[in-house]
């Protein structure tokens, strides 16, 4: 077993850990290895059929496709969207009912009785609006996933995903963010994500959702600095009280969202920032939300930010000129590459393409699907180094997962749990750093026996949508022979090649993890109806850290003993081929 385990770990990260390469001057993978890995890396995962369709199009037509979603025909995918109700109701309407009920709620305790600690007990108005925001979490969960899975805008998709990540969101930072949430996914991240990073970053900045997460709603000139007007006395703004700088938001604005924590800034320049941002807030829901620069709160003095001088006496233009330093910096611009070679190609992506990645970002002054196209066409994209480097996220797993067993969109919270019972709650990571973006970090045997678990389940017939008997190719192949059903499998679940090991493990029906006669976690279904925030349980290595509900069943439940095709299919989505991309 502690054997079993050494080697799976090792495969699995293998990959990750070696060093980087100098460029190449071919594209070293074969060509039918070249749609395998661009379907694995600019997707979240290839559906049967695509490999085939991709080839009649032309790998590199389909990538400059992809590079374009706004000339790709997503209509089916917004017409599921569209049955999420609370999502398609105007937030600020929702916030501002939320407000009036959390303001009811305390003076009904204000006035005691019987029913001071439960006011809403008896008032379906208030339950009404506290289900409502039970429900937009789980949308916004959902939702998020089902776009992952049916979107035909694959690369928008995982951009969407990667940006989210990186001007990451803790949902739980209070009762306001889910409101905001939901018009920060639609309406900052996704129109922008494969656009001008300048535009992005701006959104960002100005977005109600990370102006309430890292407290820049808050944030207003200190007593004794010059501002623009008098400052209304006991001024309160989202989020409470504002009592003076709040350097939350300029401090991971130049360490997580632009410079990077080598980017070469001083404390003094995150105190220039957060002055520069002072009266960037948010409007009371009573007057319909959104952003507001409010003078009354800014610090006009005057201030230096990275060796540029903002003269005083001015407003919300100190804020725009601090983003158009950062935006357009040459430490932002390898941060930028760095990290998105790191998304596609390995964890420790070479020199040569971060280096030339950065350098179309400057020379096309941030365009960020200019900067992806120079990391997904390189030669060392294509490297025999990159393929199947990169392991998944439980994200990635759940997703591609589905997309592999052809499986429908889901618009039930049940998937969605799933993602966060192996350890990557959406919208659940609570520091502004994101999820992690390196395979270590996700693997280690608990991890890893969940993952062999969940391919079980699946292979089960327990992700909503998904039947093994609906996998083209597979349908035919009930009652073949066992060696005609594994190679069936590798072919469409495992691009066409699996290790001696992986194929030993599919032949036998027995995974050295899991143990003779050990079955796979509980799959019987939660409750629909749950919020999936409450199931942030696991942290990125696995590790548990508290109870929450088990999207797989009941804590005692049993998993049945697969036999036959859905047990091949079971064990490959399990196997060390399939968790990595």
């Amino acid at each position: 077993m502690r054997l079993a385990t050494k080697v799976l770990c090792s495969s699995i990260v293998f990959a990750t850990t070696a060093s980087a390469q100098q460029p190449l001057d071919h594209r070293e993978l074969a060509a039918d290895q070249q749609i395998i890995h661009a379907l694995n890396r600019l997707t979240f995962g290839p559906r049967p059929g695509d490999a085939p369709k991709v080839r009649a199009i032309g790998l590199d037509k389909w990538v400059d496709l992809q590079l374009h979603p706004e000339r790709i025909d997503n209509r089916s995918l917004e017409k599921f969207v569209a049955r999420y109700s609370v999502l398609r109701q105007d937030q600020n309407d929702l916030l501002r009912e939320f407000t009036v009920a959390q303001r009811e709620r305390r003076e009904a305790r204000r006035e005691g009785g019987d029913s001071a600690m439960r006011p809403d007990r008896d008032n379906p108005a208030l339950q009404g609006i506290a289900l409502n925001r039970r429900r937009l979490m789980g949308e916004l969960q959902s939702s998020r996933v089902a776009r992952a899975v049916a979107s035909s805008r694959q690369l928008e998709e995982v951009m969407t995903d990667f940006w989210l990540n990186h001007f990451n969101i803790y949902a739980q930072k209070g009762p306001p963010e889910a409101y905001y949430l939901a018009g920060y996914e639609r309406d900052v991240v996704r129109p922008r994500a494969l656009g001008k990073f300048r535009d992005l970053l701006e959104a960002v900045a100005k977005s109600p959702a990370m102006l309430f997460y890292l407290d820049n709603a808050r944030s207003m000139a200190d007593s004794t600095r010059p501002r623009l007007t008098r400052a209304r006395r006991n001024a309160v703004r989202p989020g409470g009280l504002i009592r003076g700088l709040n350097e939350n938001y300029g401090r991971e604005l130049l360490e997580l969202h632009t410079l990077g924590v080598d980017g070469g800034y001083t404390q003094q320049d995150v105190i220039n920032v957060a002055r520069a941002l002072t009266g960037w807030t948010i409007r009371l829901p009573a007057a319909g939300g959104g952003f507001i620069f409010r003078p009354e709160m800014h610090d006009a003095g005057e201030k230096i930010v990275l060796g540029h001088n903002l003269r005083a006496g001015r407003g919300i233009e100190d804020g725009e000129e601090v983003l158009d330093i950062v935006a357009r910096h040459p430490s932002t611009a390898r941060y930028i590459a760095t990290k998105l070679a790191r998304r596609f190609i390995s964890d420790n992506p070479p020199q040569s393409v971060i280096d030339r990645a950065a350098a179309v970002f400057l020379k096309t002054d941030g365009d960020i699907r200019e900067t992806v196209r120079a990391i997904i066409t390189s030669n060392e994209f294509y490297s025999q180094q990159a393929y199947r480097a990169k392991v998944k996220s439980p994200f990635e797993v759940v997703v591609s997962a589905m997309r592999a067993m052809n499986a429908e969109p889901d618009s039930t919270p049940r998937t969605a749990q799933m993602i966060a019972y192996l350890g990557q709650p959406v919208y659940g990571h609570q520091a502004p750093n994101g999820y992690p973006e390196t395979g270590d970090a996700w693997m280690n045997t608990g991890a890893i026996l969940n993952r062999i678990n969940f391919g079980i389940a699946a292979a089960a017939n327990r992700i909503p949508g998904a039947r093994v008997n609906a996998i083209p190719g597979l349908d035919t192949l009930v009652n073949a022979p066992r060696a005609t059903q594994v190679d069936a499998v590798v072919s469409i679940l495992l691009g066409g090649s699996a290790s001696p090991d992986t194929r030993a493990v599919l032949t036998s029906g027995e995974n050295p993890l899991l143990g003779k006669g050990e079955s796979a976690l509980p799959v019987a279904m939660g409750n629909p109806d749950d919020t999936m925030m409450t199931t942030d349980v696991q942290r990125p290595n696995g590790q548990r850290r508290g109870a929450g509900p088990n999207p797989f069943g009941r804590p005692n439940a049993q998993a049945p003993r697969l036999t036959g095709l859905a047990q091949v299919v079971g064990l490959a989505i399990g196997s060390p081929e399939f968790q990595r991309r």
